[in-house]
């Protein structure tokens, strides 16, 4: 008997063991399987910008049944946040491309189009204002000869009710001392003596039209023929004139100019004769960061071209700016020089010099027409440079030079600044002058 309950104990106690382990198994297993799957999750969220949840390690132990049920809980709630962010993701990527802010409604729309067109008119009134501001000092720049020329016009025509041989005479001579030129005064007069002649003049106010007209008419002067340079090669030109009246300013300022428009400029240093010229062309050039090609003082300015303008084509430079020593007109050998300068460069590279600008003082009035006339028939000038008009009443040189000659105004000089030196416009110059 006590044999038989002894052995029903341990019985007992052995199934109480077994159903003990069965039990830990069952929560081992579940624990596994949650582990698991959020183990799945936590990998599929990975992909999400805002998911911070950290794969565990596989080695590490199972959670205890306690934890398991709060697994179950972040499981769930993992799932909907990962369902939330693989919508937005594909949203995202099915919007339509260009649309930048697809939130917007079709007013915020109307407004951000009227800001960007505002935008573009603040641009396009930004450009007009430099130019309104360039012009503005061309005019300032001009003031003199303008006050020479209309001032006295409006005066003379002032209270006036008839065209009148005294108004003619009078007028005549206002053209003549502006410096106009006797020619070119001349063929002013007869124009406007035509007129009234046939009745189609008869009124004072609308003669100062009819000369403005006229005027702008002379300054337009076609090109003169000239070579240009092949493909590859480099533009040269060659500046010239007399002392003294800033041929190597102006060649910086020219060099300014057409580095300002992308060009690859070089300048040579012809002028060996005059003290500090190469000097002065070498500040110039580190100035504008132009190179120059020179040699030593006294040196044959022949030789400084032939070498500049080979660098020039080996560098693939677009101009060359040859700075030439003054010469006087009426000197036959210096005007030889020029000669000699010309025929070197032709034979370096065919059609140099491509142009030759002839720099010309437009203080000196009437005798500035004659070193025109001088330097032409010598050399055949291709284009002007009048200098130093914002100094001078004389600024009618421009129109008896267009007339006379029949050569063109490239740039004149309005001011000591960098960028002074403005290319020649026919209609600003007569807006300047009259208006």
């Amino acid at each position: 008997m006590g044999l038989f309950f002894k052995n029903r104990r341990k019985v007992k106690k052995k199934s109480k063991k077994v159903t003990k382990e069965v039990a830990n198994k069952g929560h081992l297993e579940s624990s596994q399987k949650a582990f698991a799957n959020e183990q799945e999750i936590i990998i599929e969220d990975q992909d999400s910008p805002e998911t911070t949840g950290t794969v565990p390690d596989s080695n590490a132990a199972p959670p205890d049944a306690k934890e398991d049920s709060d697994t179950h809980s972040n499981t769930k709630a993992r799932k909907k946040r990962s369902l939330f962010f693989r919508k937005k993701a594909k949203t995202e990527t099915e919007r339509p491309k260009g649309l930048d802010h697809p939130e917007l409604t079709e007013k915020e729309k109307d407004k951000q189009k009227d800001r960007d067109i505002t935008g573009q008119k603040k641009a396009k009134k930004d450009v007009k204002d430099q130019k309104t501001g360039i012009f503005s000092r061309f005019r300032k720049g001009m003031s003199k000869t303008r006050s020479a020329i209309t001032g006295r016009l409006d005066r003379l025509f002032l209270g006036k009710k008839e065209i009148t041989e005294d108004l003619l005479d009078e007028l005549e001579e206002i053209l003549f001392t502006s410096d106009i030129g006797v020619a070119t005064t001349q063929a002013l007069i007869d124009s406007v003596r035509e007129k009234v002649s046939r009745k189609e003049l008869k009124e004072p106010e609308k003669l100062k039209s009819a000369l403005k007209d006229h005027i702008f008419s002379f300054l337009e002067v076609e090109p003169v023929p000239h070579q240009k340079p092949a493909p590859g090669e480099p533009r040269v030109i060659m500046v010239v004139g007399v002392n003294g009246v800033g041929k190597t300013t102006t060649i910086g300022k020219l060099a300014y100019n057409f580095k300002s428009q992308g060009q690859k400029v070089m300048l040579a240093a012809a002028d060996t004769f005059r003290a500090a010229a190469i000097e002065q062309l070498e500040i110039w050039g580190e100035r504008v960061g132009a190179e120059v090609i020179s040699h030593k003082s006294g040196s044959d300015p022949s030789s400084v071209v032939f070498d500049a303008i080979a660098s020039a084509v080996s560098k693939n430079a677009d101009t060359l700016l040859i700075d030439t020593a003054g010469r006087l007109h009426t000197k036959k050998n210096l005007m030889d020089e020029l000669s000699k300068i010309h025929r070197v460069a032709g034979k370096k590279l065919t059609g140099a010099p491509h142009e030759i600008w002839l720099t010309l003082d437009a203080t000196t009035g009437q005798n500035a027409i004659s070193q025109a006339e001088k330097f032409n028939e010598k050399l055949g000038i291709t284009g002007i440079i009048l200098t130093k008009l914002d100094g001078t009443a004389k600024g009618g040189i421009v129109v008896g030079i267009s007339h006379q000659l029949g050569i063109p105004v490239k740039y004149i000089g309005v001011g000591e600044q960098i960028d002074d030196l403005k290319e020649f416009d026919a209609q600003d110059f007569i807006t300047a002058i009259f208006d």
